[in-house]
């Protein structure tokens, strides 16, 4: 994989590079930020509406630049594709899960490797908010045995769940990809001892608003994990707390 990285020439900046390559399992260019020169390594998303720069421009890697000056972190801010998969509602529902299939190929298969070339810290961490939580949260369980820590605000683990104006992301098709990329469906039938035990010793520490819409999803599927005795943290938080300037304070607390 060729990439095109620059570095912030800021000397009293954070480590701050930026990478950008044709990706080979999506077929467009990619782009994504790195913060910190060491730590754990942390695969953050973005929210629906947002891009690879969004961590920053909330604020968010500002209230970790202590911990990642420290080298106790590194953040690999990545973009997403979600305009092209779940919420591009012109395609097929089954074109819009496949695309989503192929972004993960590009995490899996592209990102997390130049994780790895740049950080041989054993510790990854899967992180995000809003519909990046959901990507933080799918990721983490699917391929458990690739993550020690899953940190998601305000998430939703059921895009087939409609509350308010959150809709059907499917619009009522369902199929087997659509149910394994959904963590509060995979997780009852999921058996595999292998996978189980890896969800088991990965750190779970999740968070939503007490009038958040996805409250009640939020719940059922820490209900869920506890049936299948996977220890987590679930905070819930005063108020609807679906914003940036809650998740600054989360991340601070969390991550």
């Amino acid at each position: 994989m060729n990439t095109n990285a620059s570095t912030n020439a800021n000397t009293n900046a954070m480590n701050r590079k930026y990478y950008q390559w044709h990706s080979p399992n999506l077929q467009r260019d990619m782009e994504l930020l790195v913060f910190g020169h060491a730590g754990a390594k942390v695969l953050v998303f973005p929210t629906r509406d947002g891009h690879f720069y969004e961590y920053e421009d909330l604020g968010l890697v500002s209230v970790l630049q202590t911990r990642l000056d420290a080298g106790q972190l590194q953040l690999f801010c990545v973009d997403s594709v979600d305009h092209e998969s779940l919420y591009c509602f012109w395609r097929h529902p089954a074109d819009r899960i496949q695309r989503h299939i192929q972004f993960e190929e590009y995490l899996l298969n592209e990102v997390m490797p130049l994780m790895n070339s740049l950080n041989t810290d054993p510790c990854t961490i899967a992180h995000g908010c809003s519909l990046g939580a959901f990507h933080a949260t799918n990721i983490a369980f699917r391929h458990p045995h690739l993550f020690k820590k899953l940190v998601a605000f305000s998430g939703r683990y059921d895009l087939t769940f409609a509350i308010e104006a959150f809709n059907d992301l499917f619009d009522g098709y369902y199929d087997e990809n659509i149910y394994f990329n959904s963590p509060s469906h995979f997780i009852d039938g999921l058996t595999c001892e292998k996978k189980l035990q890896a969800l088991r010793e990965m750190d779970i520490v999740m968070t939503v608003g007490r009038e958040d819409p996805f409250l009640d999803n939020n719940l059922s599927f820490s209900h869920q994990l506890i049936e299948k005795d996977i220890s987590h943290e679930m905070h819930l938080w005063d108020g609807r707390a679906h914003r940036a300037q809650y998740w600054r304070k989360m991340t601070t607390l969390y991550i």
